[in-house]
């Protein structure tokens, strides 16, 4: 993308010139009966769209002189075609700089406005650590908003005395509300996952925080995760997509609760979640992730096929294997996601 990025910048970079060259050759082979010189003003009208205010008046000035100078050959100098061929070039200069002006402004406003979310997303979605007990560990996330770098989607470690503790959510909605649930549910976490002696437990208190802050309909999908000396891992999923488990042997599924659970926040008088099991031996992953995974669409509309590209984690390295799951989804999408993508990838090892 960035490679994408900096050719179209190149071609914008190069646009006047080559604007201003077609016309000068156009207007010297055909003549003056043409009256291609006002359109030499397209050199500064383009300019206006990449670079500084500097450069749009040095185009300007250029696309003016080299409109005396061809106006001075065609020998239309001091009559009224000369006159407004210069008047327009020098009026879409002018123009030009004030456009310039006010894309400067607003791309100085635009960076400001991404190094506080920057600095935001550090807050609320914190490095995870690289290994925990018998996991390596590692994590993507794409926002589908791309200049904010940051949605409604959640992740957090946690390394507490009953084990490893793992949440993956996805707050219904987007925009600040949408941050401003997800950081209510992971602060909660952050401090029922060293507090509370089992995984309900933590449900519980994540269920009654999300209630007692959310102050309009808005839901949170979430699944939890905890992990044992034993290599057992006890899962517990509200509403959320099913994490997906490949083994060693490069076989995978979707580790599926018993039940349908609802989401946090749809009420404290609703039948919580049953907390379900699975082991994993060294080796075996499990992907956590939200549904900007799996409802991705490419051109045809066709949903991103998670279990059978489940081969691209095969990887010893977890960061090589979901940087290249990470890959394949832009990929089938065929450009920018449509909603936000969080991956957390463990990985089982020997310590």
């Amino acid at each position: 993308m960035a490679e994408r990025d900096d050719d179209s910048y190149r071609l914008l970079a190069g646009l006047p010139f080559a604007a201003m060259t077609v016309v000068a050759l156009v207007d010297v082979t055909a003549g003056p009966g043409v009256g291609f010189l006002p359109l030499l003003s397209l050199g500064p009208a383009f300019a206006s769209l990449v670079g500084g205010m500097r450069r749009t008046a040095l185009i300007g000035l250029l696309a003016l002189v080299l409109c005396f100078c061809l106006a001075s050959y065609d020998g239309l100098l001091e009559t009224t075609r000369g006159y407004t061929a210069l008047l327009s070039v020098a009026g879409v200069s002018a123009a030009g700089l004030v456009a310039a002006a006010i894309r400067q402004r607003r791309e100085a406003e635009l960076a400001n406005m991404r190094s506080i979310a920057e600095v935001a997303q550090r807050v609320l979605l914190r490095p995870v650590p690289r290994a925990a007990g018998h996991l390596r560990i590692a994590v993507s996330y794409t926002s589908a908003v791309a200049e904010a770098r940051i949605g409604g989607d959640l992740y957090e470690v946690v390394n507490s005395p009953s084990g490893v503790r793992v949440i993956v959510g996805d707050v219904q909605g987007k925009g600040l509300e949408a941050v401003e649930t997800a950081a209510v549910v992971l602060a909660a976490f952050r401090e029922a996952a060293y507090d509370e002696p089992d995984l309900a437990a933590v449900s519980a208190r994540l269920e009654r925080s999300v209630n007692r802050h959310m102050t309009q309909e808005r839901f949170v999908t979430a699944v939890l995760a905890e992990t044992h000396e034993d290599r057992s891992v006890t899962l517990l999923n509200h509403g959320h997509p099913s994490p997906l488990v490949v083994r060693a042997d490069g076989t995978a599924h979707l580790a599926e609760p018993p039940e349908t659970a609802p989401p946090l926040g749809m009420g404290l008088d609703l039948k919580p979640p049953e907390p379900y099991g699975l082991s994993l031996a060294p080796g075996d992953q499990m992907l956590l992730y939200t549904d900007g995974v799996t409802e991705a669409r490419d051109p045809d509309d066709r949903f991103y096929p998670l279990v059978r590209r489940a081969f691209l984690l095969r990887e010893t390295n977890p960061d090589i294997g979901l940087e290249s799951l990470c890959r394949d989804l832009v990929t089938h999408v065929g450009g920018p996601l449509q909603d936000d993508a969080a991956m957390l990838l463990l990985r089982y090892r020997e310590v």
